[in-house]
């Protein structure tokens, strides 16, 4: 069993930038690739962001190319996603998840690759 804890959301003006975390507990975190997807209420949960084991590759998602850093330190069981330039249309719940099952296979955009989730931080960027 994996637990994610997202932290670092809030509210921001557009323009300006955030740092989201997720912290992992019940195992240690090196081994899984980690995702970023975010929901705004009555829509698909979309993927945002993937950051390999080793940290070494990275996927984003095209709408936010550009403005987005996605990170680990792995010896702090903790993954990073910072946001830059942020925009109204931003604003979603933002959650990372876990792929425990990766194995070789390029890293996913989908949400069913993935099997631990966190409970997801609200970011909210107003004009």
């Amino acid at each position: 069993q994996v637990q994610l804890v997202e932290s670092g959301g809030g509210l921001v003006q557009a323009g300006g930038s955030l740092r989201l975390s997720c912290v992992a507990s019940g195992r240690t975190l090196r081994s899984y690739t980690i995702g970023w997807f975010r929901q705004v209420a009555g829509k698909v949960r979309e993927f945002v962001a993937a950051v390999s084991e080793s940290g070494n590759y990275l996927v984003y998602t095209d709408s936010m190319k550009g403005r987005l850093t996605a990170s680990r330190d792995n010896a702090k069981n903790t993954a990073y996603l910072e946001m830059n330039s942020l925009k109204p249309e931003d604003t979603a719940i933002y959650y990372c998840a876990a792929d425990t099952n990766r194995e070789g296979r390029p890293i996913s955009r989908s949400l069913n690759a993935y099997d631990y989730w966190g409970q997801g931080t609200q970011v909210t960027v107003s004009l």
